[in-house]
This record gives C-alpha cells, sequence and structure tokens, in this order.
C-alpha cells in the first residue's frame, strides 16, 4: 500500500495510492460507515476499521493504529480503486495522481535520524575508511519538505550537495528492540533526500547545521508499506541532477542494515511512532567530484528508488 498526504481545498487529507488514483481515506471510510461498500468479502476489514473509531487524523494517527488496520483500509481503497467503470461517484473519493498535490507524507517526526558513512564506497571516496559502528546525526523538522517543494539555498552556503536516502519510517514505538524482531516496528520506506551545506557541515566541525537549513530533508512521494518491500535492501537507489545520473548503486551495499539500526538505537532511545531514519548515500555526491559539483537555483534533482517511486525537486536561491 501506498500512503500519501495531499492537498485539497486547502487542507492536508490522508490518502491511499491505487490504480492510478488517490482514494481518500475519509471519503471512504465514510462510504462504509454509511453502508455504501456491500461487498461481503470485505465485511472483516469493515469490522476492524470500525473498531478504529473515527477516521484517522494524520499520517502519523494512521501508522499508530497498527499493520491490522491498515491492511484493512488496503483492502477497502483497492476494492473501490478497482471496480469497473463507472467508479462509485462520490464527491472527493477519487484524485487522479497525476493531479494530486502530494505533501511531506509525514509533516512532523518526532525524530529525523540519520546514518552517515553507511555506503562503503562512499567513505572511500572521501579517502577514510569505512566505520565498524554506525555514525548517527539528526536533522531538525524545519528540513521537511515534500515533492515538487523546492530545495532553497541558504543565503551562508556555497556548497549545498545532493544525496539520495532511503528512510525507515517507525510504525510501533518501543525500546530495547532485539535485531530479530526489528521489522515488527517498521511501517514502511520512503525516499529522502539529505541535502548538505558542505562548508558548514565541514567548517563546524559537527552536521547539525550543515544539515538542517530549510527544506533540506524533501521526502516522498509516498510511504510503501513494509508488506510491500520483502527485503529493503535489495533496492536500486539513484539520483540524476538535470537529467545527468549522479550516483547510482543498491542497497545491497548498505554496511549497517535496516533491523541492526532500529535495534542498535533502541538501547540509547525510544522510538516513537513516525519517527524516520534515514539509512546513509551512496558514492557519488557532489563534493567528492573533480572538480566539485554543487547545487545551484534552476537546478532539478531527481531521486528514484526501486518500488519506492521518484521524488523530484527544484532548487532556488535564497529568498
Amino acid at each position: 500500500m501506498k500512503l500519501v498526504t495531499y492537498e485539497s481545498a486547502k487542507s492536508l487529507r490522508l490518502g491511499v495510492v491505487e490504480a492510478g488514483f488517490v482514494v481518500d481515506v475519509e471519503v471512504a471510510l465514510g462510504m462504509f460507515a454509511k453502508g455504501r461498500i456491500s461487498n461481503p468479502k470485505l465485511a472483516p476489514a469493515v469490522y476492524i476499521l470500525r473498531e478504529g473509531g473515527d477516521p484517522p487524523r494524520d499520517m502519523m494517527d494512521l501508522l499508530g493504529r497498527g499493520r491490522r488496520y491498515r491492511r484493512a483500509l488496503a483492502a477497502i481503497t483497492k476494492d473501490l480503486a478497482e471496480a469497473p467503470n463507472p467508479k462509485p461517484k462520490v464527491k472527493g473519493l477519487f484524485t487522479p495522481l497525476a493531479l494530486a498535490r502530494l505533501r511531506a507524507p509525514i509533516a512532523r517526526p518526532a525524530k529525523i535520524t540519520c546514518v552517515g558513512l553507511n555506503y562503503a564506497d562512499h567513505a572511500r571516496e572521501q579517502g577514510i575508511e569505512p566505520p565498524t559502528s554506525p555514525i548517527f546525526f539528526l536533522k531538525s523538522v524545519n528540513t521537511i519538505c515534500g515533492p515538487n517543494d523546492a530545495i532553497r539555498l541558504p543565503p551562508n552556503s556555497k556548497q549545498v550537495d545532493y544525496e539520495a536516502e532511503f528512510a525507515v519510517i517507525i510504525g510501533k514505538g518501543g525500546r530495547n528492540i532485539r535485531e530479530d524482531r526489528a521489522y515488527e516496528h517498521v511501517a514502511g520506506y520512503m525516499i529522502l533526500h539529505d541535502v548538505s551545506a558542505r562548508d558548514l557541515q565541514f567548517g563546524d566541525k559537527q552536521w547539525f547545521r550543515g544539515k538542517s537549513c530549510d527544506t533540506f530533508a524533501p521526502c516522498g512521494p509516498w510511504i510503501t508499506t513494509a508488506d510491500e518491500i520483502p527485503d529493503p535492501h535489495n533496492l536500486r537507489i539513484a539520483l540524476t541532477l538535470n537529467g545527468q545520473t549522479m550516483q547510482d548503486s543498491n542497497t545491497s551495499n548498505l554496511i549497517f542494515k535496516v533491523p541492526y539500526l532500529v535495534s542498535f538505537l533502541s538501547h540509547s532511545l525510544t522510538w516513537e511512532v513516525g519517527d524516520l531514519i534515514s539509512t546513509g548515500t551512496p558514492p557519488g555526491v557532489g563534493v567528492f567530484r573533480k572538480p566539485p559539483v554543487f547545487l545551484k537555483a534552476g537546478d532539478t534533482a531527481s531521486i528514484t528508488v526501486e518500488n519506492l517511486g521518484t521524488l523530484t525537486n527544484s532548487v532556488v536561491g535564497p529568498s
């Protein structure tokens, strides 16, 4: 299932991408509440969704209701989207995906935890050995923006770089999580662009400011639920800048895998629903190219991760 946050009539709404449409979650749930979904095969799903009470307020609320609820929601939205033409004529139920104004799937995650040097060849392009223990840093919530939003260059940096990454979304909170049970806490995955101001990052001797400028974490275009990604460590990941391929690798090259990352940090902090773990970038970043390549106003960066879609953002100068 592909879960989106999208804008309609100047408000943010939840949707499920099915058959080229965004199916509105609140409208779909309202239909079965009024008895307008009659497929008897959906009775178990309807029961579970009714147990859940009011429609979820936002993505955090939806994720917090658990896998059982999400599976039930997937069943009814799939049934609606695959109905023979004409589809049910209910106002606001369907929006063509091509016309939907997608926003960041999670607007304000409690934690944006990132992993540095998690591809061995990315470490080596910097002239250093791959780490023997994961390196973590945080991005602040003001970095979050969505598909097709502009990456805004800060006025105090001349070396803004691109980094293609895929992110893990926590769907079940917890601490002291065993590695062999880590996937129980994963709701799904999405693309995250870890934009980085290298002159700030390296000049400060630590990474927070250079990683936390406004709009420095475009993400989306949706959350693909974990049931659709049986192995997150076999996905092609690539970034193009103005149509030219700059990064092209596979998540099989991750040094520290998803279960290890979830478990490792849970022995120091408590995971909460909606927390993000951005798993690191492959080689090919701009700062280590000869000559270096940095983002400039007018650029367009697109990240594609196999089975997770494509995230595209333009670049604009300081306001």
